[in-house]
């Protein structure tokens, strides 16, 4: 016998309905197919389920595809993890066939490609170099990158197309042809790199020149703004590997844009990470279509496979 109060709630007179009059999202046919050997990326892509993340991958192709198609622009946002795993090449031959009509980059993005390009090796091992102090200390990085910097701030351009610039005069022949920023430059595609004072190692060495820092990633930020303005009616624009600062100057430039009387709606964001996080999330996926239209997207993996993936998949697309 129970020593509580209370009695379980009868479910006999409960009212249920037939399962196919209840019907359910998901269906046989949205399934899977299993892979047939030789279907190749565009056979694969049809053998996956239509539900959920799948349908996330070919909402993204189609609409990148589309943008190169109606000759509107698909802009490239990215974090530094995206190059210190190896994808510029497929970033660059993305450039030209294409489906990628600007890049921008936060400060770290920048460093790793531009010492590939000088080097051909970047990241390195914080943990055996920051107990004397050596972490980003290199003399190259951060002499060169300063260098371009200041001289491009005279030249009134921004950090993206001075680094282009000063790579096509020092960049390692071994290396030149892996690096995003040099294969922009030569392309004339523009690169825009968004830093903030104190994140990045460049801004230790002794030829720092904040000031020059400031305004030349300020002038990156109002060439960014300009290529926002630009994704209305049939853009997109890829968040890729970046939690905080891509995000924030994102949204940023949508604001501008928008407090500047510009139309500006019915266009696509998609974030690729490996972890969705929150900037993201509502910077990226959310806000920018409120009451405008458009569609944002996520697409959770990591960066070495999902970048090739998708890439594949615009390339098999092509007669």
């Amino acid at each position: 016998m129970s020593r509580y109060d209370k009695t379980p709630l009868d479910f006999t007179a409960l009212n249920t309905i037939p399962i196919r009059e209840r019907g359910g999202k998901v269906r046989v046919e949205h399934f899977a197919r299993p892979y047939e050997k030789g279907a190749g990326v565009a056979g694969w892509m049809e053998t996956l389920p239509h539900i959920l993340a799948a349908d996330s991958l070919r909402a993204a192709a189609d609409a990148i595809y589309a943008a190169r198609a109606k000759g509107k622009p698909v802009l490239w946002g990215m974090g530094g993890h995206v190059i210190k795993c190896g994808l510029a090449p497929v970033l660059i031959d993305l450039m030209q066939r294409g489906y990628a009509t600007a890049f921008a980059m936060n400060g770290s993005a920048a460093i790793h490609d531009f010492e590939i390009a000088i080097a051909g090796a970047t990241s390195e091992d914080v943990e055996a170099v920051l107990p004397d102090g050596r972490f980003g200390t290199a003399e190259e990085t951060g002499r060169e990158m300063n260098e371009a910097i200041a001289e491009g701030d005279r030249d009134s351009i921004g950090i993206g197309e001075a680094l282009g610039r000063r790579l096509d005069c020092i960049a390692d022949p071994q290396f030149a042809g892996v690096s995003l920023l040099l294969a922009a430059w030569r392309a004339s595609v523009p690169v825009t790199v968004h830093v903030a004072i104190g994140t990045d190692t460049p801004h230790t060495h002794p030829a720092a020149d904040p000031g020059a820092i400031g305004r030349a990633t300020h002038r990156d930020f109002r060439l960014f703004a300009r290529l926002v303005a630009e994704l209305n009616e049939g853009g997109v624009y890829i968040n890729l590997g970046s939690a905080v600062v891509m995000p924030e100057v994102f949204l940023k430039a949508v604001s501008v844009v928008r407090n500047l009387g510009c139309p500006h709606g019915n266009f696509t964001t998609i974030n690729m990470d490996f972890l969705q996080h929150y900037r993201p999330r509502v910077n990226v996926v959310e806000r920018p279509h409120a009451r405008t239209g458009g569609r944002g997207i996520s697409l959770t993996g990591h960066h070495e496979i999902m970048v090739p993936l998708l890439a594949a998949a615009l390339i098999e697309r092509e007669s």
